[in-house]
């Protein structure tokens, strides 16, 4: 019973999803931004065979939207599954997101079975997004990156032999987007990490950080800042 239901985590309802897809992308987002544009660099040259992880920027509460704009089924054939922090997952707002893919995480301490599940997402090869960041950090400060990715990938390095991370920007044409705005997704040069990779916490952070700011500053050429 037990595993029944650290499997069904993260899953994503089919009506639900499909009536979320078309209000989202083909009314909301159609109608609140003026130019979407999608900087495909990197992702697909990766080997169709490797299991990813998207660690993307985080400067809006749209960042999920326009994930799924540029990775979503109507572009993979595959969900974005999300893992989010515990907050976002509360009241009526995380009854719709539990449905439409995304799980929770204590970033202080994160329980085995929630670990156990994002790690199948990975061997599975599914299409797993992590922030980070660990939260919004609207005008892109340098800040220190969670541990929670790379003991995520080596973990997982354990039941497959290698993990690529795909750093992505996303930036949009105000800092707090507005009506009408642009908005650019690049996606940056992947990250490889395997049973044999010797880097600390701190170095494949900094090496992840400088990739994924890379990637967002060739996201704002794109919108104009």
């Amino acid at each position: 019973m037990k595993n029944k239901t650290i499997n069904n985590w993260g899953e994503i309802n089919p009506i639900l999803g499909a009536i979320a897809m078309f209000i989202t992308q083909d009314i909301v987002m159609k109608i609140f931004f003026k130019e979407k544009k999608i900087i495909n660099n990197h992702f697909f040259s990766i080997p169709k065979d490797s299991s990813v992880i998207l660690a993307p920027t985080h400067r809006s509460r749209w960042d999920g939207l326009i994930l799924t704009m540029a990775i979503g089924r109507r572009v993979t054939k595959e969900d974005c599954r999300f893992m989010v922090t515990k907050s976002e997952m509360k009241g009526i707002q995380g009854w719709f997101l539990k449905r439409l893919g995304c799980f929770s995480i204590n970033q202080l301490s994160p329980s085995f079975s929630v670990l156990r599940y994002a790690v199948n997402l990975i061997t599975q090869k599914r299409q797993l997004v992590v922030f980070p960041e660990g939260r919004i950090n609207k005008y892109g400060k340098k800040i220190v990156l969670k541990e929670g990715l790379f003991r995520l990938a080596r973990l997982a390095t354990k039941k497959t032999s290698q993990i690529t991370i795909i750093p992505i920007g996303i930036a949009y044409g105000e800092v707090t987007p507005k009506f009408r705005t642009s908005v650019s997704l690049c996606f940056g040069e992947p990250l490889i990490i395997n049973d044999h990779i010797d880097l600390s916490i701190n170095e494949f952070n900094e090496k992840l950080h400088k990739k994924m700011i890379i990637a967002e500053n060739e996201a704002l050429k794109n919108v104009g800042r």
